[in-house]
């Protein structure tokens, strides 16, 4: 049996569609908050559990026959809150007889165990201390956090304004993503190592080029002179000091094809807005 928690949000949906095109539905377990809001994936006959990370008891019942578990890291922010629920999944797994874990880690958490990659950083060493064979997923940044968002704006009004002073980003589809942690899942050979998992590097004013050709009409770049406000704020200053750059051949290798091109994405981005 494969279990992936946390399986409601945008990752866990799409890895339990691309599961079902490996595996028969009634070897796939969407562990969920709240069950009654999963009617989609019990739809695609997969069974749906009730499994909250605040919740251990829920968590040991949630996992029961699991052979493998996706063990998406919790939405919680706060790094001890963060690192509670995943120690209380890691538990619940032992508990179960879980054979491999499977955990989407952030780029980075191997290096550093500071800021942001704090919980990462112990929930990745909790898991090789536990003795599961493992394989760490680490996800860059969302491509759809960046392009999702201001495309139709940028198109209408023919300017696209960052300020990540032109450097490159690292990041991801989610499809691509989840595809990566599907395979890991289903296949013996791809455990025991991580994963530092990047897609094609692009940048703003590359951007504007895409979405001018996407649109057939000029989209200029324009490098913004104050700081954006909120979490966007905070992203387009991590890419201004290059720390999105990095690049591995990990997600290729998982998927056996490139990722996503900046201009699949872009493509993605605008079917869907």
């Amino acid at each position: 049996m494969i279990v992936v928690s946390a399986a409601s949000g945008a990752l866990g949906r799409l890895v339990v569609r691309q599961l079902l095109t490996r595996v028969p539905a009634d070897r796939v377990v969407a562990v969920v908050r709240q069950p009654a809001r999963a009617a989609e994936l019990a739809a695609l006959g997969v069974a749906v559990r009730h499994g909250d990370y605040d919740d251990p008891a829920s968590l040991r019942s949630a996992f029961r026959d699991a052979e493998r578990l996706l063990l998406i890291s919790s939405p919680e922010l706060a790094p001890d809150r963060r690192i509670g629920h995943h120690l209380a999944a890691l538990e619940a797994a032992t508990a179960n007889g879980v054979r491999a874990i499977a955990y989407t880690s952030f780029l980075g958490a191997d290096r550093d165990g500071s800021g942001m990659n704090a919980a990462h950083h112990v929930t990745e060493r909790a898991i090789i201390e536990s003795g599961i064979a493992y394989a760490m997923l680490r996800n860059p940044f969302y491509s759809e956090a960046f392009l999702n968002a201001g495309l139709r704006a940028a198109a209408a009004s023919g300017t696209l304004t960052s300020g990540t002073g032109g450097r490159g980003l690292n990041t991801a589809l989610r499809a691509d993503l989840a595809a990566a942690a599907v395979r890991v899942l289903t296949d013996d050979a791809y455990l025991g190592r991580g994963y530092n998992l990047t897609g094609p590097l692009w940048t703003y004013p590359q951007l504007a080029e895409v979405l001018s050709d996407a649109t057939g009409k000029r989209i200029d770049y324009h490098e913004a002179t104050d700081e954006t406000p909120g979490p966007m704020g905070f992203l387009m200053g991590l890419a201004r000091s290059g720390a999105l750059e990095r690049q591995t051949e990990d997600l290729t290798r998982l998927l056996g094809r490139p990722p996503a091109t900046l201009r699949q994405a872009v493509a993605g981005a605008l079917s869907e807005t």
